[in-house]
């Protein structure tokens, strides 16, 4: 059995590599192993997106831990950091979330947290695989009497909003702002919790239908949120992407501010009130060089871990850490939070430009973003398999870093969720970035796409 856990869960495209049948087994292979040595009965929490075949899958682990003998408290639409927080405010086993993130409708996933909120370990994933695949302990099935039951978490989206609160001193009183759900689960907790802290709120793509989760709107598509606050003179924008565990935020120019830039603006108020623990920000390969040498400039340690939020986590708590994150939005306030969380990146920001008074476009300039080329090349899963031993692609590889020189860098890796190789150059001149990324992704292309 190929791996069934990437770097953000199980993941794939619905009815089809995700079947419910697969979770069904995810279900009871999950209950078996992470309540071996727990009470008779014990509890999880599961949520879901709005994706059309969220409900599906969400009754099909439902099931399969309810046969093994667990208790289910069954959220519904819910962000997946809420799932992580109400695991332990409910003092549930563990949680699963249903969800693809910010990929298209069609695919979708299966995100599984322990009992204290965070992701499991490699380790764990492994022993929930081998038996599913037959190669481990098997689950055993419960007599009638002691199924599991099911309760609705009717207090879900309360109790999330009231922790997302407690996290902020200042209200966003008399802010205007923009708010961008990508149809997705923030379409049921964003007007309540940004309305709730005073803002005057503009609501875009809240009106899920099963189908246009991400579709060309949240953090995958801001450009329609950045037209928006300029257009209607805001103060801000805020863009989630499909189960709002990513964040990009829009200045009041109108200009896109994301994970990086959210980092930046974030640490030099931490470290101004002595929040940054260690001085030290965790980032990973992809973070802009320009985020580095703004750390440089500001004294800052940096440390970069290989891509997804797990890992940036991983590193967090080894060292204890209290702010880390990635480019693509998943910000980690670790004194608040067992994973990233878009809303709660999105009102961490905004309060700081409520409590200095300044305009998010003021706070922006902390940092200077070298111009950055990402090109994603489609391939097979053995052409997946073949970019690690690929001759040419590793000469390929060495002329571009020459090319880009000490203004630039490369990062050229195999995505953890999609079948895709991604190129990603940057350096000072946007056209040189451009160009060695066209030149490269070209020979991925040439050499993997038969495959």
């Amino acid at each position: 059995m190929a791996n069934l856990f990437g770097t953000d869960g199980i993941r794939g495209i619905a009815n089809k590599d995700l079947t419910p049948e697969l979770a069904l087994s995810v279900g009871r292979a999950t209950a078996t192993v992470l309540t071996a040595n727990s009470r008779n009965h014990p509890k999880f929490v599961v949520g879901c997106d709005t994706r059309l075949s969220s409900g599906m899958l969400s009754s099909a682990i439902i099931a399969g831990l309810c046969s093994v003998g667990a208790d289910v408290i069954d959220l519904g639409v819910i962000p997946t950091p809420a799932v992580a927080f109400l695991v332990g405010k409910y003092k549930a086993d563990a949680g699963v979330m249903i969800s693809a993130s910010h990929n298209p409708f069609e695919y979708n996933g299966i995100k599984i947290f322990s009992g204290d909120g965070y992701k499991l370990p490699d380790a764990l994933e492994e022993e929930i695989e081998n038996i599913i695949a037959g190669s481990s302990k098997r689950h055993v099935d419960v007599l009638a009497a002691d199924v599991g039951s099911v309760e609705k978490g009717e207090n879900a989206v309360a109790d999330y909003v009231a922790h997302l609160k407690s996290t902020v001193p200042y209200s966003l009183d008399g802010m205007k702002i923009a708010v961008d759900c990508s149809n997705g689960s923030a379409s049921v907790t964003a007007r309540k919790l940004f309305t709730e802290l005073g803002a005057e709120v503009f609501m875009l793509n809240d009106h899920p239908d099963g189908m246009n989760i991400n579709k060309n709107c949240g953090s995958t598509h801001p450009e329609g949120l950045c037209a928006f606050v300029k257009e209607h003179g805001l103060d801000a924008g805020a863009a989630f992407d499909g189960d709002a565990d990513r964040c990009f935020c829009v200045d009041d120019q109108g200009y896109l501010i994301d994970g990086d830039n959210i980092m930046a603006i974030c640490a030099t108020d931490m470290k101004m009130r002595g929040k940054l623990h260690k001085n030290t920000i965790v980032g990973t390969i992809m973070t802009n060089l320009g985020f580095v040498k703004f750390c440089e400039q500001n004294d800052i340690d940096f440390i970069a871990t290989k891509v997804g939020d797990r890992y940036v986590l991983e590193q967090m708590l080894l060292e204890d850490f209290s702010l880390g994150g990635e480019q693509s939005g998943h910000i980690i306030f670790r004194d608040f939070a067992t994973t990233g969380d878009g809303e709660l990146t999105a009102i961490q920001l905004l309060s700081q430009v409520r409590r200095t008074g300044k305009k998010l476009s003021e706070l922006s300039g902390c940092m200077e973003k070298f111009p950055q080329c990402m090109i994603n090349v489609t391939v097979s899963p053995e052409g997946k398999l073949a970019y690690y031993t690929d001759p040419k692609i590793k000469r390929a590889q060495e002329a571009a870093r020459e090319k880009l020189g000490e203004d630039g860098r490369l990062v050229l890796r195999a995505s953890g969720t999609e079948p895709l190789i991604r190129v990603m150059t940057e350096h000072k001149d946007a056209h040189i970035a451009e160009a060695v990324a066209a030149e490269l992704a070209d020979v991925v292309r040439d050499r993997l796409a038969a495959l």
